[in-house]
């Protein structure tokens, strides 16, 4: 198609989730001209039948994921009340496109947040204390993995951290087992972007969140133990700290809080009977 007079074709996006950029290094006593694997963050645009919602700094890879994790997990709509989604770069940037059922629709335009979500913020746009402060309900008992057995996938998350590694900035979200095995692994700039990719490729591929519970590296603030408990995951294990409201929420809601998740040493803060020796 030729473009009409007085307009360019939208320049292709980068889709790159790391970007190779020259540097000057000090090493060894002297400087080094060089190159350095950098993680790439983007605007993310998220509407739902056609109309904007919110955009959200995130690392261009497994966007879908993120949009379905996020609609859910931030419960603007129920996993079988999204019809579609779609990521679209055709006008030069990237935007999530999810169709959702029309009865929930209207209740997102009450809702609507027209705010830039910053990587690290996972309230921006809440309107009121009531959506900020969401209180999810409380998780179904049952499930619990032996000690050793978490000590493993903490190992194994390692090896799997692939642009991690190779950028030394992204947090990672995974599901794990309740007998210690790793399955899917997501990776953002955004810790509450990562543990949405995760959420959304379990829901995605019709897995449940009874066989297992969610691991992250990057700390345990409210928004991320509200995420797990909407989606009724029963623990979260983090491997930096969390804060006092993640742990208020996690009592109140029945879901087992783990932080400083290390090989050596674990701290339980909420409901530790999932944790066996």
């Amino acid at each position: 198609m030729t473009a009409t007079a007085g307009h360019r074709p939208a320049e292709p996006v980068n889709e790159d989730p790391v970007l190779r950029l020259p540097v000057r290094r000090w090493r060894n006593g002297e400087w080094q001209d060089t190159l350095d694997d950098v993680s790439a963050e983007v605007p993310v645009s998220v509407s739902y039948n056609s109309i904007p919602h919110v955009v959200m700094m995130a690392t261009p890879r497994d966007l879908e994921d993120m949009g379905v994790g996020f609609t859910v997990s931030e419960a603007l709509a129920l996993p079988e009340e999204i019809r579609d989604v779609r990521l679209d770069t055709s006008s030069g940037a990237f935007e999530l496109r999810l169709s959702v059922t029309g009865s929930r629709l209207g209740e997102m335009l009450q809702r609507r947040r027209n705010l830039t979500g910053r990587t690290g913020c996972g309230v921006c746009g809440a309107e009121t204390i009531e959506d900020a402060i969401r209180r999810p309900p409380p998780v179904a008992p049952g499930g619990a993995i032996r000690h050793a057995a978490l000590v493993q996938a903490l190992r194994s998350l390692r090896s799997r951290q692939q642009l991690g590694k190779a950028t030394g900035s992204l947090h990672a979200a995974a599901w794990v087992s309740w007998s210690g095995e790793l399955g899917e692994v997501r990776e953002d700039v955004g810790r509450h972007n990562a543990l949405d990719k995760l959420i959304g490729a379990r829901l995605r591929s019709g897995a449940g969140v009874e066989d297992g519970f969610a691991m992250v590296t990057s700390r345990a603030s409210y928004e991320m133990v509200q995420k797990a408990a909407t989606l009724g995951i029963r623990m979260l294990v983090a491997v930096s700290a969390p804060t006092a409201l993640g742990v208020e929420l996690a009592q109140q809601c029945g879901l087992t809080l783990v932080g400083f998740a290390r090989e050596e040493q674990q701290v339980v803060y909420s409901h530790p009977q999932r944790l066996l020796p």
